[in-house]
């Protein structure tokens, strides 16, 4: 599925594909390997290794990069269903924490409403058994055809 879905990406990027890198380097960096993707009900999940580089002091996996991980869900799923558009917005509520037995997260990426040039989505993580560790919200800005620049975000 991990293959099929990286072609599905680079053939939704069009002209773009040569300017961009297909899996990014952060999601190639955290291992992450994509599930399933489904376009009538706007989901795309991932899954991401639990690695001890990944731990806080306290031995759970750092927030940040549970965010990552999230982040790097809904980037693709916003590719596979809109023009491309970047993250002006995440907002991430931790439930349980991740840890080293877990083995890996599961994000659940969904797209919940477009408003012109607004996508917003939910995302939900959880351990390999099922278990709800956060709840995130998001905002994405489609970029106009020239690409992401500072006056995108003005």
């Amino acid at each position: 599925m991990h293959a099929e879905l990286m072609d599905l990406l680079r053939s939704r990027l069009g002209d773009r594909s040569d300017e961009t890198a297909v899996p990014p380097p952060v999601f190639a960096a955290m291992e992450g390997e994509l599930l399933a993707f489904d376009a009538c009900e706007g989901t795309l999940s991932a899954r991401f290794p639990v690695r001890e580089s990944y731990l806080n002091p306290y031995g759970t996996m750092q927030g940040g990069m549970v965010a990552a991980a999230v982040d790097n869900t809904l980037g693709p799923l916003s590719v596979l269903l809109a023009p491309p558009s970047v993250t002006r917005q995440l907002q991430l509520t931790y439930r349980r924490p991740a840890t080293l037995d877990m083995g890996h997260i599961v994000v659940v990426a969904r797209l919940a409403e477009r408003r012109g040039r607004r996508l917003f989505f939910t995302a939900e993580v959880r351990s390999s058994e099922g278990l709800q560790l956060a709840r995130a919200k998001a905002t994405h800005w489609v970029f106009d055809q020239g690409g992401v620049g500072e006056e995108q975000f003005s």
